[in-house]
């Protein structure tokens, strides 16, 4: 599909960022990840993001590994259903992985955040366009910890690059992103991307942002798009419902460790029969107790 079908296909529905396998030598399990995506394609979404943040980009391994878990998710997706690569660290690693990604087959990129340093807008736009300029698929660019353009810069970038074709938040300041909204318009396809993205959907969604990722779409799909569908529809007392009984919660438990937005997944997805293995370090596990809340939460809302 060209750039404005991918844009379109994104905003389309709520977006899936599975975990990455990995057996009990944490090594990754191709098998298990492929039935993974298999069981995910079988419900709507509009896109599939491999290697994400919550599919441990950071701990993934920068051989083989990172071309076997793309090639894994393109040949396991859902036909139609196109897979985007997450690329980061600095310039030429993230051009690298990027070209990689292409060739195992993904429809596009999310460029994740460089590592540790911050940058002036001109270095950021500079990285940005190196890794626009290596492929000639779609590039989403990820806004969150050190890498924060100004709505002026990310206008600068749309001129540049022509196949940058998206902008997801994870910062959460909604003056920037109704400038953003307002500036460049749909220009990008604007992605919610916040942990737990759920709480944000409402707001967003009065700006022009119709999609966000969904981690929780890994261990409750059915729930996940239940409440999408219920934010698109402005349905007011099933997203209270689901905040007040679900999310809410679920965000108390996560903010308890630095990591448990993924390691929270991850034990989800145990709890619900669809193990993916442990997180690999330096990511943490939930503790005993915590997966007993996690599980009593999950029966209480399916």
């Amino acid at each position: 599909m060209n750039f404005d079908e991918l844009k379109t296909k994104i905003g389309s529905g709520l977006l899936s960022f599975p975990v990455t396998d990995f057996d009990a030598a944490g090594e990754f399990d191709r098998k298990s990840y492929a039935k993974r995506l298999q069981w995910l394609s079988s419900y709507d979404s509009a896109g599939l993001f491999a290697a994400g943040g919550t599919g441990e980009f950071f701990s993934i391994g920068y051989d083989g590994e990172y071309d076997d878990i793309i090639g894994t998710a393109v040949s396991n997706a859902a036909p139609g259903v196109p897979v985007l690569a997450g690329v980061g660290y600095g310039t030429r690693m993230a051009v690298e992985l990027a070209k990689r990604a292409e060739k195992a087959g993904a429809a596009g990129i999310l460029v994740l955040p460089h590592y540790l340093m911050f940058a002036e807008q001109e270095g950021i736009i500079a990285h940005m366009k190196a890794i626009c300029d290596a492929v000639d698929i779609g590039v989403i660019y990820y806004a969150r910890d050190n890498t924060r353009l100004t709505p002026q810069s990310l206008a600068k970038l749309t001129e540049m690059c022509p196949n940058l074709i998206g902008y997801k938040d994870g910062i959460g300041d909604l003056q920037l992103m109704v400038k953003i909204s307002t500036l460049i318009g749909d220009r990008l396809v604007h992605v919610g991307g916040l942990p737990t993205a759920e709480v944000f959907a409402q707001p967003y969604l009065e700006m022009g942002v119709t999609t966000y990722s969904s981690a929780v779409f890994n261990f409750v799909p059915e729930l996940a798009l239940r409440f999408y569908k219920a934010v698109r529809a402005r349905d007011a007392a099933t997203i209270e419902d689901l905040l007040k009984n679900f999310y809410l919660p679920l965000i108390e438990l996560r903010d308890r460790k630095r990591g448990y937005a993924v390691s929270m997944v991850k034990a989800g997805a145990d709890i619900v029969g669809r193990s993916a293995g442990k997180v690999r370090s330096p990511l943490t596990e939930l503790t005993g107790e915590e997966r007993e809340e996690l599980s009593q939460l999950i029966a209480a809302n399916r």
